[in-house]
Parts: C-alpha cells; sequence; structure tokens
C-alpha cells in the first residue's frame, strides 16, 4: 500500500493539482466557471478535487457515504475564504435527488463510476440533478488497464505492484489474495471492485441508451494524475489503439469524459 491511501492530506493535494492542471482545462471549452457556477462532486472524499472550484468562487457541493471523510474535508476547508460557498453531506445521493433537483451546472466524478453498482440507474439518477444545459465530468480506468482493480491498495509490496493479476478468474485472484496475506476487508473491497469495474465500451454503450451526448472525451496512456503521483508526464493515447475496441482497455490508465443530457 502506498503512503498516499493512508495520508489523507497528500491525497487531497493530488486531487486538487490534478483537477486544477487537467480536468479544469479539459472542461473549459465547454463551461465558463463564475460565481454563478453550480458543483457538485459525487464520491468527494477529501474534496481535493472542489478546491479550484471553490478558489474561484464556484458554489460547490460535495456529498460521500464515508464520513470520516467527509469530516477530515470539513476541517481542511474550515479556513478557506470561500468556506461560505461550500457543503459538505454525508449521505446516499440516491436520497437527495428531489432536494437536489435541476440545481448543477456541473457534476464531477473521478475515480467513482466504477466502483457503482448498477450503473444504468445512477446515469439516469445523474439526469436529474443537472440543470438543463449541465455537464458531467467523469475520470476513470478502465477495469482491463494494469492496474483497473485498484491492486495498489494491496499491503503486499509485491501485488501492490503487479499489473494485470486482477484479470485472473475470480477463484484464482481471491486465492492469490489470500496467499499473500491480504485481509478479508481488502479481499471483500477488491472483488467488489472486480464486480463494478467498467470498460469504455460498456460506459459507452449505457451513455447511448440513456440517451447522453458525449461533448468531449480523451484517452491517456499515462493518467494526468500520474505527475503528481509518479513524476511522469500524462501522455494522450494516439492511433490504432484508441480506436481499437477491447484492445484500448488493457492500454489507457484513465478515460476523461465530459457529457451532456441531448
Amino acid at each position: 500500500m502506498q503512503e498516499r491511501h493512508i495520508d489523507k492530506d497528500i491525497y487531497f493535494k493530488e486531487q486538487e493539482y490534478t483537477t486544477h492542471k487537467y480536468v479544469i482545462p479539459f472542461i473549459s471549452d465547454f463551461v465558463t466557471l463564475s460565481k454563478d457556477f453550480h458543483v457538485l462532486e459525487i464520491g468527494c472524499g477529501e474534496a481535493g478535487n472542489l478546491k479550484p472550484f471553490l478558489d474561484l468562487g464556484c458554489p460547490s457541493m460535495g456529498v460521500d457515504l464515508n464520513a470520516d471523510k467527509v469530516e477530515y474535508a470539513r476541517e481542511l476547508f474550515s479556513h478557506h475564504p470561500n468556506n461560505h460557498l461550500l457543503k459538505l453531506v454525508v449521505k446516499d445521493i440516491y436520497n437527495m435527488v428531489d432536494e437536489l433537483k435541476d440545481g448543477f451546472d456541473l457534476i464531477i466524478l473521478r475515480d467513482v463510476i466504477e466502483h457503482i453498482h448498477n450503473q444504468e440507474k445512477f446515469l439516469v439518477c445523474l439526469k436529474k440533478l443537472l440543470k438543463p444545459n449541465g455537464k458531467i465530468f467523469f475520470g476513470f480506468p478502465p477495469w482491463q488497464n494494469p492496474f483497473g482493480g485498484h491492486q495498489q491498495v494491496c499491503s503486499s509490496k509485491v501485488l501492490s505492484k503487479m499489473p494485470y493479476f486482477h484479470l485472473l478468474p475470480k477463484a484464482l485472484y481471491s486465492g492469490v489474495l489470500k496467499l499473500f496475506g491480504e485481509k478479508e476487508s481488502t479481499i471483500a473491497d477488491l472483488l467488489e471492485i472486480r464486480d463494478t469495474g467498467i470498460s469504455i465500451e460498456r460506459f459507452e454503450r449505457i451513455l447511448k441508451a440513456e440517451n447522453w451526448k458525449i461533448d468531449k472525451k480523451t484517452f491517456f496512456f499515462i493518467n494526468p494524475n500520474y505527475e503528481v503521483k509518479f513524476k511522469l508526464k500524462p501522455r494522450e493515447s494516439y492511433g490504432f489503439i484508441t480506436k481499437t475496441p477491447i484492445l484500448r482497455n488493457f492500454f489507457t490508465t484513465a478515460c476523461y469524459y465530459l457529457i451532456s443530457k441531448k
């Protein structure tokens, strides 16, 4: 397990850095950030992704089921000059639809959709939260990429650095995790990610079925977040790999999508 998975402050700063340097420029051709621009992050955790928007004076809301992370986020933002524009909530987003209906210009989901059960239902829910011209940003790793199983959270130094082994058959994958001494809670979490992991093709099929418009998409061979994590310069994917279904999932470490209602 890497230090960033233990130290919340490191993780917060990574989120802030990547959103400021890569996410906001990615969406900038389609949105104009202002004091009337309302942002919602689902699965906000420590809410580092919201800080660049709050810095610009955008009213921002973060929702997460993890009370400890949200409480830590409240501490981090307690002295922010725009703290009055931030609302952090511990709640299931499905239970907030009525009160948040048509409320947001932008919804952010960074490294979240691959953890969601019943992604089709979730995409329907999101429509109800957007203003008519609102946008949704997704950033996620395809399941088949080298670390799509999130095995970097393993306590074993071997497994945390071993690419692609999450693609083993479920029983064998579970057996390897047990063999290397992973905790039952870690194994359960990793097997759940195996159940919810999503490919590029499946994600786009859901968008098409639910009548979403793709405004912009970019596939990265080197994830933008790797710059702050590993000092690696981000690299977009080009050529036949990005155009070849199935294959592209194995060589794409991050997908960025900006979508809107048709």
